[in-house]
């Protein structure tokens, strides 16, 4: 199991959000609408919760979560906002599995074939080599700041909260756990004040595919196609940067 790719499509949408924040809170209020359906009260809606996190860590305005969250509920007309799945292979013979959120799944549909094909790949079944889990990492300069960066009771009280793998890597350290886990794994650290670069449900690969560097430039440049799509909340893939 590898986590770099984690870390660079971390830093990669970032660089998004900074060049595209519009677009970037259009994306965030779809999943806090989606999330709040279960309940509009984050204390007891932990998905909302997170919806609303990854809101406040792009600076969305307050009343722009507060919108999504009435659309969720009913309390504000909106298109029915639906969520799928796309499984493909893309540039390199990579694999991909892009999260949408769409109020015109046809309209979608038919954007990300288009965007798979122009890629030289197509949709197509890659699911079996992905596992769902929870992902958290935490940077390096957070654990320094907490002097934890070689503390070995907290990773056995991380293994304790859940943690099945724990990666020490160049940026940080990657936390993997069971999907079911995260809440439980986000909580603990919260307990302790540690802050996260990210914590989510992500599919991760099982076999991930080096790549040539005539080969990253053709899957970034297929990644960049998928970030401009507003109807994708997410993407996940084997290519390892």
């Amino acid at each position: 199991m590898s986590g770099h790719s984690k870390w660079a499509t971390t830093k990669r949408q970032k660089a998004v959000v900074d060049a595209k924040k519009g677009a970037i809170f259009t994306k965030i209020a779809k999943l806090i609408t989606i999330a709040a359906r279960r309940g509009s009260d984050p204390s007891t809606n932990f998905s909302l919760r997170m919806a609303m996190d990854k809101g406040r860590s792009v600076n969305m305005p307050k009343e722009n979560i507060e919108r999504a969250i009435k659309r969720g509920t009913g309390e504000l007309e909106g298109a029915q906002i639906e969520e799928l799945t796309y499984e493909g292979i893309g540039p390199a013979k990579t694999q991909f599995i892009v999260k949408i959120l769409t109020d015109n799944k046809n309209r979608t549909a038919a954007e990300i074939r288009h965007l798979f094909a122009e890629a030289g790949g197509s949709l197509g079944a890659v699911m079996w080599n992905f596992d769902f889990k929870t992902v958290i990492l935490i940077s390096n300069e957070e654990l320094k700041n907490k002097n934890l960066a070689d503390d070995e009771n907290f990773e056995l009280a991380l293994i304790d909260a859940g943690a099945e793998d724990i990666l020490k890597e160049t940026e940080g350290v990657t936390i993997y756990a069971k999907a079911d886990d995260l809440q439980k794994v986000k909580q603990f650290l919260e307990a302790k004040n540690i802050a996260t670069e990210k914590a989510d449900i992500e599919y991760v690969a099982k076999e991930p595919a080096e790549l040539k560097t005539e080969e990253k430039d053709r899957v970034e440049k297929f990644i960049e196609e998928l970030d401009n799509n507003e109807d994708v909340a997410d993407y996940y893939t084997n290519a390892n940067f």
